[in-house]
């Protein structure tokens, strides 16, 4: 399966990204570095990829699993290395869920969250090989 990106220059240090003809999305730098803050930095994009991926995941794997919550957040903690090109060395996701009773459901969302991890998303499976990814979950 072919998927199509188009990545164009607009000014200073954006750039908008078209994918596959209808969203849109703009990058930037601070304005430390020449940018307007238009737009996440490409680094804060694949975290956000990272987490996207993982989370669409889980809430889908627990649906069919018919465990309810009430809230769902990824956290995401990161570390850089200190030389160019700086790279994350470690990526640390923090799975936390709201609701009654899910201290029942455990084993399912232990179990939804590994199946994310380790088999469908295919953000982490790329990731996991090139940098340490770790994860924790907790309830309420």
């Amino acid at each position: 399966m072919k998927v199509n990106y188009e990545t164009n220059y607009m000014d200073g240090m954006a750039f908008e990204m078209t994918l596959d003809g209808h969203h849109r999305l703009i990058m930037d730098a601070d304005d430390q570095v020449g940018g307007l803050d238009r737009g996440p930095r490409p680094k804060q994009l694949l975290i956000s990829a990272l987490t996207g991926c993982t989370g669409m995941d889980v809430v889908s794997i627990l649906k069919k699993m018919k465990v309810e919550f009430s809230g769902f957040t990824i956290f995401a903690q990161t570390e850089l290395t200190e030389e160019h090109p700086k790279t994350y060395s470690k990526i640390h996701l923090v799975y936390a869920f709201t609701g009654e009773g899910l201290e029942a459901s455990m084993a399912k969302i232990e179990k939804a969250v590994i199946l994310s991890q380790e088999r469908y998303c295919g953000v982490s499976a790329l990731l996991d090989k090139v940098v340490e990814v770790s994860f924790e979950i907790k309830l309420n």
